[in-house]
C-alpha cells in the first residue's frame, strides 16, 4: 500500500486558499471527497491528493513522498491568508468492500472503493490496487504521474480531478489551452501485453519512439503513448504491446 500523509488546513481563508491553487472546485467538499492536483505555473504536475471535510477543517490526503515539498509550496502561497497547515495525526484506511459509515467514496472510479481517515494504523483490505488501476487506466504518483506530466494527458478530466468552470488556479492557463485549443496527441491508455518489461521501458513502433510502459498486471498495462505512432506492431523490451 502506498504510504500517505494526512495534513489539516484550518482558518477562515482555507476554502478560498485552496480554490485559488488546486485544479478542482472545492465546493464539491460539501458532497464528499474532491480529487485534485497542484501544478506549476507552467501547468506541469507536482502532486495529486484528496480533499475531505472534517468539521470546519479540510484534510489533505497526499502521497508521503510529496508531503514535504507540498508543505513548503503551500506555506509559500499562503502569505497572510488566515490558514494554518499542520499534521492531522490521522491515517488512511481504504477498501472495496462495504463502505463504513464515516468513509468517503473514491471519486476517481467506483471500482476504487472507499477511503476513511482515523487514528487507527494505515491499512487496506487486501485489494489488488494495481489490478484496478490497470483495468481502468488510473495513474499513480511517482509511476505514471511525474514532473513531466500534463494532467489532461493523464486522464484527470475522466477521473474528475479538474474543473474547467471554477476560475483561475495555478497552472490553469496551460491546462485550459490544452482542453480548448488543441487535440491531445499523447496520453495514458491501457494496452495489452505479451511478456513483461520493466516500468519505464520505452515503447517502439516501427523502430520509432512511441511511448513508455508503466504499471503492469496480467496481460494488461498502463502506457503513455504518442497516438500518431501507436500502431499494431509495438514493442517494449521483450514485451509485445498492442492497444486495447
Amino acid at each position: 500500500m502506498t504510504q500517505r500523509r494526512i495534513l489539516r488546513l484550518q482558518g477562515a481563508d482555507t476554502l478560498k486558499f485552496l480554490q485559488d491553487l488546486v485544479t478542482n472546485d472545492v465546493s464539491g467538499l460539501d458532497r464528499g471527497l474532491v480529487y485534485a492536483a497542484l501544478l506549476t505555473p507552467q501547468g506541469k504536475f507536482l502532486t495529486d491528493f484528496f480533499l475531505a471535510r472534517d468539521g470546519a477543517d479540510v484534510l489533505v490526503d497526499l502521497p508521503a513522498a510529496a508531503a514535504e515539498a507540498t508543505l513548503k509550496r503551500l506555506n509559500m502561497y499562503k502569505l497572510r491568508a488566515d490558514v494554518s497547515i499542520s499534521e492531522s495525526g490521522l491515517n488512511l484506511q481504504r477498501g472495496t468492500g462495504p463502505t463504513p459509515a464515516d468513509a468517503f467514496g473514491d471519486p476517481r472510479h467506483p471500482a476504487l472503493g472507499w477511503r476513511r481517515y482515523s487514528d487507527a494504523p494505515e491499512s487496506d483490505d487486501g485489494t489488488d490496487w494495481d489490478e484496478i488501476r490497470v483495468a481502468h487506466c488510473i495513474p499513480e504518483f511517482g509511476i505514471e504521474l511525474t514532473p513531466d506530466t500534463f494532467i489532461l494527458e493523464a486522464g484527470f478530466e475522466r477521473l474528475q480531478g479538474v474543473d474547467f468552470k471554477k476560475g483561475c488556479y495555478v497552472g490553469q492557463e496551460v491546462t485550459a489551452r490544452m482542453k480548448h485549443k488543441t487535440e491531445l496527441r499523447k496520453g495514458l491508455c491501457t494496452v495489452h501485453l505479451e511478456n513483461t518489461a520493466p516500468v519505464g521501458t520505452a515503447i517502439l513502433s516501427d523502430g520509432k519512439a512511441a511511448g513508455t510502459l508503466y504499471t503492469q498486471h496480467g496481460d494488461q498495462a498502463i502506457a503513455y503513448l504518442r497516438f500518431d505512432r501507436a500502431g499494431k506492431d509495438m514493442s517494449a523490451g521483450e514485451a509485445i504491446v498492442t492497444t486495447a
